[in-house]
């Protein structure tokens, strides 16, 4: 009975806490642009993920490592260090993207420009962490996203042409824009395969004293929760898909992205959009700004939990409100929100080699995962993404430059 608790919540989290400002600016703007072309790029996204986050959370209940530590013990200091630099910077303008999501749906709500937000919601997430336990922000908030699931329904309502829906799984060249096409799909690539998703989901664990047991829960709720989290996606593709082109908008502007479910749902539908956005970006600013501290104590030896009062670990709560300020500094430049979060998306996918390559190795190291390494199967799938991630490394931002507007 406990286990299937453990697997209701974890599915309930996953599906919560897979939206955010990303997902739902990069599948609005392949929705406005491409009609459903690019739907299979949320999927190959979604597929990635399932089979990362998988692992990351087998390697942590049969190791007690987190993926972080491991990397830093089975590969030195100087690789973790080099990607402690690389991945902390671009998940700097996630972040901010993040925070910006929610400064924009209080906009949306009141009215008042979004950087007048900035200070208030850096300070609520500093408190909620602060003052938060690790189950308070992984699954209270994320709990509150599954508002999102609203998106599922204002997709259902529209009755789109489902063979068209089903036909953007299969990949095809577009007629224009190719540039852009491509940018995009590497966009929704980058904000599906986000390595703090993974680290985080690592890090949650050991927050969680998993062991071996866990190991069949872990896989219900890294395929499960992933897939909803998915589903949830494409429903905004669609959606874009329907309401942008009629319009003549191009999902280039915050202020369009409240469009997605009015037409469905009405007034409550800009009443759902609101609070799917700003719920779906603080819990994912919360988690980032976890991530980026878990990393930095884990690889550099220091004492971490967000279950301990932050005095205890002076150097771990220090950090986080390190980050969260940085964050809120982006924010107080005014720089439209969306620019950040499509151009991190970009980022986040050249940077993808460098986090997803040791997931090679780690996972058939038997130092590490005894009888539990990986089949054929799911290193064939690592091996692929480690490909993927290679290409999308190589013309992200060539693709930035040329197609990202």
């Amino acid at each position: 009975m406990k286990k299937l608790l453990e697997i209701s919540l974890g599915i309930v989290t996953s599906v919560g806490g897979f939206l955010e400002i990303g997902s739902i600016a990069t599948a609005a703007q392949a929705g406005a642009d491409f009609g459903f072309q690019l739907i299979w790029a949320v999927l190959l996204g979604g597929l990635c993920v399932i089979f990362l986050v998988e692992q990351a959370g087998r390697l942590a209940a049969v190791s007690g490592h987190t993926l972080t530590s491991a990397i830093r013990e089975r590969f030195g200091f100087n690789y973790f260090f080099v990607l402690f630099i690389v991945l902390n910077l671009v998940t700097l303008l996630v972040l901010s993207a993040e925070l910006g999501g929610v400064c924009v749906a209080l906009e949306l709500s009141t009215g008042v420009g979004f950087q007048w937000w900035a200070v208030p919601v850096a300070l609520l997430v500093w408190l909620l962490i602060w003052k938060g336990t690790f189950g308070f922000i992984e699954k209270g908030v994320s709990v509150l996203g599954l508002v999102t699931i609203s998106f599922i329904v204002g997709a259902f309502m529209m009755k789109p042409n489902w063979h068209s829906v089903v036909g953007g799984a299969i990949p095809t060249l577009p007629a224009h824009d190719k540039s852009h096409y491509w940018f995009i799909a590497v966009s929704i690539l980058g904000a599906s395969i986000s390595p703090y998703l993974f680290f985080f989901y690592s890090s949650g664990a050991i927050e969680d004293h998993w062991t071996e047991d866990y190991i069949g829960v872990n896989r219900v709720i890294a395929s499960t929760g992933m897939s909803f989290g998915s589903l949830i996606s494409v429903a905004v593709l669609v959606l874009g898909a329907l309401v942008f082109p009629p319009r003549g908008l191009h999902a280039d502007h915050y202020s369009q992205l409240a469009l997605l479910l009015q037409d469905a749902l009405g007034h409550w539908g800009f009443i759902l959009f609101v609070l799917s956005l700003g719920i779906a970006c603080l819990g994912a600013a919360l988690e980032i700004t976890l991530q980026v501290a878990y990393f930095a104590a884990q690889g550099f030896g220091w004492n971490w939990s967000e279950n301990q009062p932050p005095k205890k670990e002076a150097r771990f709560s220090l950090t986080y409100t390190i980050v969260i300020l940085l964050g809120a500094l982006i924010v107080l430049t005014g720089i439209d929100p969306l620019k950040i979060t499509i151009m991190s998306m970009a980022l986040t996918a050249a940077t993808l080699p460098l986090s997803i390559v040791p997931f090679l190795i780690l996972m058939n190291d038997r130092n590490y995962l005894e009888e539990y390494t990986n089949g054929w199967l799911s290193n064939a799938v690592v091996i692929v993404i480690i490909l993927l991630a290679f290409v999308l490394a190589v013309f992200s931002i060539p693709l930035q430059i040329v197609g990202g507007g």
